[in-house]
């Protein structure tokens, strides 16, 4: 047989072994539950691959120019080869072209080799490890077969060319139905079709979690095969490249949580193994080899511990690290919900603040009356139903705590400096639900949303301003579910606009400590605001030294997704490690938005710098700090 027939043979051959694994695969992602999908998704996804994927892989220069090279080289290569060989059309041109290709893959596994040469630590090694080699066997093997002439092809040669090419293209044929380290490449394309956000993948910012159908009997994830089908295609996507290990705030303060091992244990669990072959980085503490999972067997405690899945913090660190737009944080309040809802668990002290919620509408067992206590000497306007305002004002949870008072109290002579026509609920408003929902307890979660939204569609208003992000989540995107439809800003949207507007007058400060200003995730990550409260330091004269994380990169204060309550013990606390980085960049005071970052950081003991939010700032510039 010719070298090119046996090239057509070998094609063939892969193709059909691809298809036999992928379709192994996907009877195990069909294991899972169903899920609405729009099959055009196929069409979109090049667009999906090279823009929407790439814009995040582009935050790492190098690894973004070895994928292009690596990636964009076998699919150009592998195209051509099915032009050029499976059809058996043999033509030197198309040989050109495929030589070329193989070239630049051969370049970018090369850079492949070198990143793995010293590799950083967040890398799983193990069978990924013989990637550089196997890529390199594929384009080596390649490139020869098409580059030199049979003529002067010698059975040697040719001998060595075909054996790299087969050992390349068993890496790539296998991948998907042994779990290799290939298996990302076609389950991360499918990924981008079937993305359980799909509007995510469309440029559109998501964020909000799905409500469950509690009537359904709908009550969260307790087995891998709870998952919907295309949650388990999405972890199979995982290139374990560990960017969401080092984005994760609890795996950095030492707690049992690590995003890429979590994927992995659930990718185990689909295909009934252990963690035994994981290469990568442990949950802290917990070691590797000692779970195992079935699809139909419950993850908690066999294949997961319960203390992992309570460290997170619900950040989306490492959802807006993937590169891969994998959702970790979807998976573990879905799994959070099994064990609340079903099996009743809830560490820490989540437990009395569930309690609490259902019972006074608070976290902390407070009567809804006392929540505007510390605004009885200032003169606000009570809404009514019925009774038209601007501005619908909403405190949150930060209203009974003495030192978040402060500043409310400058945010409300901020908004009567302007002159806003805005009313407070009193003792109409109740806890917005998101702490229960991010503890899983859905059902105390759609209780209060629900009741939340008969009393906001009982008064006409504009908008509703919050300097809580959560509550801003939660209102703006998060009742939309069930039927609540509102415009919701941040405080510091709103006043930058009454600034901006020429309504609200600053005085530029005189103060020149170095100053920080500190993401919180609610509202960067989950809302894509980022340059308002910048905008008003600037408006104040503030120059803001920025945090080497910050923005939609910025590091979790710790107290989301009700970790502050589970409080699972690490080496260490996350809000000082955030207090380390505003030290870092030399910061006398931090800036902060969020009553939960304002509590969190000021925490944190020892010498650090001053907390304050940015209304209290506002406040100084208007010649009364209170």
């Amino acid at each position: 047989m010719s070298i090119a027939g046996f090239v057509t043979l070998l094609f063939w051959l892969a193709t059909a072994t691809l298809a036999v694994g992928l379709a192994r695969r996907a009877r195990l992602w069909a294991a899972g539950q169903s899920a609405e999908v729009n099959w055009s998704g196929l069409l979109a996804i090049p667009k999906r691959y090279f823009v929407d994927l790439h814009h995040i892989v582009a935050r790492d220069p190098y690894i973004a120019y070895t994928h292009m090279a690596t990636a964009g080289g076998a699919l150009a290569a592998l195209a051509l080869v099915a032009l050029n060989y499976g059809l058996a059309l043999y033509w030197p041109s198309l040989d050109l072209a495929i030589l070329a290709a193989a070239l630049v893959m051969l370049i970018g596994a090369g850079f492949v080799w070198w990143r793995r040469r010293e590799p950083l630590a967040r890398l799983s090694r193990g069978a990924w490890d013989r990637l550089p080699y196997t890529l390199a066997a594929f384009a080596a093997g390649l490139a020869l077969v098409v580059a030199l002439p049979p003529a002067i092809l010698s059975a040697g040669i040719a001998a060595i060319a075909l054996i790299l090419l087969l050992v390349g293209s068993a890496e790539l044929a296998l991948g998907i139905g042994l779990g290799g380290p290939m298996k990302h490449a076609v389950a991360g394309l499918l990924h981008l079709a079937f993305h359980p956000r799909p509007e995510r993948v469309a440029g559109v910012r998501s964020t909000a979690l799905k409500p469950l159908d509690l009537g359904e009997r709908d009550f969260g994830v307790d087995k891998p095969a709870d998952f919907r089908w295309n949650q388990l295609l999405g972890f199979d996507a995982c290139v374990q490249c560990g960017k969401c290990e080092q984005a994760c705030p609890a795996f950095a303060a030492g707690q049992p949580l690590n995003p890429k091992k979590l994927i992995q244990d659930l990718v185990a669990g689909l295909a009934g193994e252990s963690d035994a072959a994981y290469a990568g980085s442990p949950y802290p503490g917990i070691a590797v080899g000692a779970h195992a999972g079935s699809p139909d067997l419950p993850i908690v405690p066999s294949l997961i511990e319960a203390e992992t899945i309570w460290s997170c913090t619900t950040c989306r660190a490492c959802v807006e690290e993937c590169p891969m737009l994998i959702e970790h944080v979807d998976a573990i309040v879905d799994m959070r919900r099994s064990l609340n809802l079903v099996r009743g668990e809830a560490p820490g002290k989540a437990a009395e603040t569930l309690a609490n919620l259902r019972e006074t509408e608070t976290q902390g067992g407070f009567t809804n009356a006392a929540r505007y206590n510390w605004a009885a000497d200032l003169n606000v306007k009570v809404a009514k139903p019925g009774v038209p305002v601007d501005v619908l004002f909403i405190a949150g949870e930060g209203a009974f705590e003495m030192r978040y008072q402060r500043t409310l109290r400058a945010l409300i002579k901020a908004l009567k400096a302007a002159n806003v026509d805005f009313a407070v609920l009193g003792d109409l408003e109740r806890d917005s639900g998101d702490t229960a929902r991010r503890l899983g307890d859905e059902a105390t979660f759609q209780a209060l949303a629900r009741r939340n939204i008969e009393t906001l569609d009982s008064i006409p208003f504009r908008r509703i301003v919050t300097p809580d992000p959560h509550v801003l989540h939660s209102l703006k995107n998060e009742y939309r579910a069930l039927g609540g439809n509102y415009t919701v800003l941040h405080h510091t949207t709103f006043l930058a606009s009454l600034v901006h507007n020429g309504r609200l007058a600053l005085k530029l400060s005189g103060e020149r400590r170095r100053l920080s200003y500190h993401d919180p995730c609610y509202l960067a990550r989950y809302n894509g605001e980022m340059d308002a409260p910048r905008d008003l330091l600037r408006m104040l004269g503030l120059e803001v030294s920025e945090m080497e994380r910050s923005g939609l990169r910025s590091r979790c204060c710790g107290g989301g997704g009700g970790a502050a309550l589970t409080d699972i013990p690490g080496k260490q606390r996350i809000p000082d490690i955030r207090i380390e980085d505003a030290r870092n960049a030399g910061a006398e005071v931090v800036a902060v938005a969020c009553p939960q970052c304002t509590a969190m950081l000021e925490g944190v003991v020892g010498d650090r710098p001053e907390i304050l939010d940015i209304a209290e700032l506002v406040a100084e510039a208007l010649g009364d700090r209170p």
